[in-house]
C-alpha cells in the first residue's frame, strides 16, 4: 500500500507543482506517446539485451512485491522457531524418527502444521539437508556454518538478479531520454522556418523526451529497483535464522538454547517477544503429543 502512495505522491507532486506553477499539459500530452515509444521500447530492448530469459522473468514476477513487500512476516518467523523446535526435540530423542520427516516432508505431519513454510523450496532444502548432513556425521558445526553461508549467500545473490537489472535500467534511461530530445531537436530542425509558436512547441515537445527519462529513471525503475533489494535482503533473514538456530543445535546446546539463539537473530520488527513464543512452543508440545 505504501508503494502505491510513493508513486500517487510522485505524479501530484511533480505535475501538480507543474500545473500550479503555470505550465500546460498539452504539449506534454500530445508528445508523450511518440517520447514514450521511443524510451520505452529502446528501454525494453535494452533490458532483453542485457539480462537472460530467466532474469527477465524473475524480474517481471517479482515486481508485485514492490507493493506487497516481504514474503514473510511476523507470524512465519515464530512458526519457523516452533517447526525447528520439534525437529531439533525428535532428532535428540532418537535419530532415526527424524528421518521420514527430512526424507518425505510432504509427508511430514511437522510440516504439514506449518503450510508455508513446507511450501517455499529454499527453506525446506535447507532444513532437510542440514538435518541430514547431521545424520550422515556431517557435524563439525564450523564447517557447516560456512557452507551454509555460502549457500546463503549465492540464493541472496540470485534473489538480486532483479534489482540489479532494475537499476542497470534505471541508470540509462536519462541517456534514452536525451536520444529521444536529440531526435527531437533534428525534427524541429527540420521546420526552422516556422513561425516561432510552432517551433516552441516542437523544442517544447523535444524536451519531453529529456523529461521522460529522468522522471522515470528517478521516479519509478530506480525506486523500484532500490525497495525489490530491501525486500530481497529482507527475506533473507528467515533463512539466516534457520542457519543460526540448526548450527546452535550442532553444538549441542540444549533446544530451547537453540530456538532462543534464533528469537535473538530475528530482525527487531519480526522478532517474537520471549513469552508470545514459549506460548506457541507450549502449543507446538500439545499437538505433537
Amino acid at each position: 500500500m505504501i508503494g502505491i502512495v510513493g508513486i500517487v505522491v510522485i505524479f501530484v507532486m511533480v505535475f501538480g507543482g507543474y500545473i500550479a506553477a503555470g505550465g500546460h499539459l498539452g504539449i506534454i500530452l500530445h508528445a508523450l506517446p511518440y517520447e514514450m515509444a521511443i524510451i520505452g521500447g529502446a528501454a525494453v530492448g535494452a533490458f532483453a539485451i542485457g539480462n537472460d530469459l530467466g532474469t527477465i522473468k524473475q524480474t517481471a514476477r517479482s515486481l508485485s512485491r514492490v507493493f506487497k513487500g516481504a514474503k514473510w512476516k511476523p507470524q512465519d518467523y515464530s512458526d519457523l522457531l516452533c517447526l525447528l523446535f520439534e525437529l531439533i526435540r525428535v532428532a535428540r530423542r532418537n535419530p532415526v524418527d527424524l528421518e521420514p520427516h527430512i526424507e518425505a516432508p510432504q509427508d511430514s505431519v511437522i510440516f504439514a502444521r506449518y503450510p508455508r513454510i513446507a511450501a517455499d523450496h529454499e527453506a525446506l532444502s535447507l532444513i532437510c539437508d542440514t538435518f541430514r548432513a547431521g545424520g550422515m556425521n556431517y557435524d563439525d558445526p564450523i564447517q557447516v556454518e560456512e557452507v551454509l553461508e555460502k549457500r546463503l549467500e549465492a540464493s541472496l545473490h540470485h534473489a538480486l538478479h532483479p534489482s540489479h537489472a532494475l537499476q542497470t535500467l534505471a541508470d540509462g534511461l536519462p541517456a534514452l531520454g536525451i536520444v529521444a530530445a536529440v531526435l527531437g531537436v533534428i525534427k524541429t530542425m527540420s521546420a526552422i522556418d516556422q513561425p516561432p509558436e510552432i517551433l516552441g512547441k516542437l523544442i517544447g515537445g523535444a524536451l519531453v523526451g529529456t523529461f521522460l527519462g529522468v522522471f522515470l529513471a528517478y521516479g519509478l525503475v530506480g525506486p523500484f529497483a532500490t525497495r525489490l533489494r530491501g525486500v530481497a535482503e529482507e527475506d533473507a533473514h528467515f533463512y539466516h535464522l534457520i542457519r543460526e538456530v540448526l548450527v546452535a543445535n550442532l553444538h549441542n546446546h540444549p533446544p530451547g538454547i537453540c530456538i532462543e539463539v534464533g528469537r535473538q537473530n530475528a530482525p527487531s520488527h519480526f522478532r517474537p517477544g520471549y513469552a508470545e513464543l514459549e506460548e506457541a512452543l507450549k502449543a507446538s508440545r500439545r499437538e505433537a503429543a
